[in-house]
């Protein structure tokens, strides 16, 4: 059983091109599951990905870490999701449930993981010291064993936690 199935006696919303499902640095409580469609995740502005695949989850981080939605999403062309306002609740709803989101999670941890390490070992002999920050990067993603995220900065970062 896949989350779509999950899902099936949600409501289901159509959004056009260019519609915000959800707004970055808004707290919504809900969790939205792709149907048919593309989103772009837009971070600061920026695309940083795009979801079309039936199944693709958002939300969740925001709901499990009880915390405003870190980017936004964005419809690329005419999009279905169904919308699951109470988000929380249906994450505790069911083993199967929460399963299929930490299967979800634990792919973007995986692809996130495996590009810190091919970015790692192809400027290794580069001698480019901003690069030692992934060993940092991947020694914190690894070891960080709470529920709670940790306080991560950058350059850019204006003192505010995301």
């Amino acid at each position: 059983m896949n989350l779509c199935d999950l899902c099936s006696g949600y409501p289901e919303k159509n959004f056009e091109t260019d519609a915000v499902l959800l707004a970055q640095g808004e707290k919504s409580g809900r969790l939205l599951v792709l149907i048919e469609g593309a989103v772009a995740i837009m971070c600061d502005g920026t695309e940083v990905a795009v979801a079309d695949s039936p199944g693709a989850v958002f939300g969740e981080l925001s709901l499990l870490l009880d915390k405003p939605h870190m980017a936004s999403v964005v419809a690329r062309r005419a999009t279905r999701v169904h919308v699951i306002d109470n988000g929380a609740d249906f994450l505790r709803s069911s083993p199967e449930v929460i399963f299929q989101v930490a299967r979800v999670l634990a792919a973007r941890l995986h692809m996130l993981s495996t590009y810190l390490g091919d970015l790692k070992q192809q400027f290794a002999d580069k001698g480019e010291d901003h690069f030692v920050m992934v060993d940092a990067i991947i020694a914190s993603m690894t070891q960080h064993q709470q529920a709670t995220a940790p306080r991560l900065g950058s350059d850019r970062d204006s003192g505010v936690a995301r």
